[in-house]
């Protein structure tokens, strides 16, 4: 099992980096969650190590960094980290370990498709929204995206 740096910035241990807003240390980023709000950096954390996990960057069995080093490293509360990796354990996403630690989950792949739909149907309900606002027909929208999906 590999551990996976998840910090605003690459760490020594290696792996894969969490980049997030932080009052200590504020880092760019591309989120959209505000600084100064204590909720958004626990959705920072868990939206993104949700991703690394559906997208297959963090496999099954790979180890999280400690709720400690993780705090410590993004120079926030260890409740926030603590609460972060509960939300993602009670998602089914982790697995903490007495002692041993905190571990990505073995997903079975109906889940990870639902994931994959649901991101998905997110952009597709994005697109209906602006080819309303633009009068394009659900015909033409349905059209567009046939030739997308069918790569013409």
């Amino acid at each position: 099992m590999t551990e996976k740096g998840v910090t605003g910035r690459q760490t020594d241990r290696g792996g894969v980096s969490l980049v997030l807003h932080n009052c200590g240390h504020c880092v760019s980023c591309g989120l959209e969650a505000r600084c100064h709000a204590r909720r958004g950096l626990l959705e920072q954390i868990t939206a993104q190590i949700k991703n690394l996990i559906i997208s297959g960057e963090l496999k099954p069995g790979d180890a999280l960094p400690s709720m400690r080093f993780l705090a410590k490293e993004l120079r926030i509360s260890v409740i926030t980290t603590k609460r972060a990796y509960e939300e993602l354990e009670r998602s089914g996403l982790i697995e903490t370990v007495a002692g041993k630690g905190s571990f990505v989950a073995g997903m079975n792949a109906d889940f990870i498709r639902e994931e994959h739909l649901r991101i998905a149907e997110e952009h597709l309900q994005q697109a209906v929204d602006a080819a309303k606002s633009a009068g394009i027909s659900k015909d033409e929208l349905l059209e567009t995206l046939g030739m997308l999906y069918d790569g013409s």
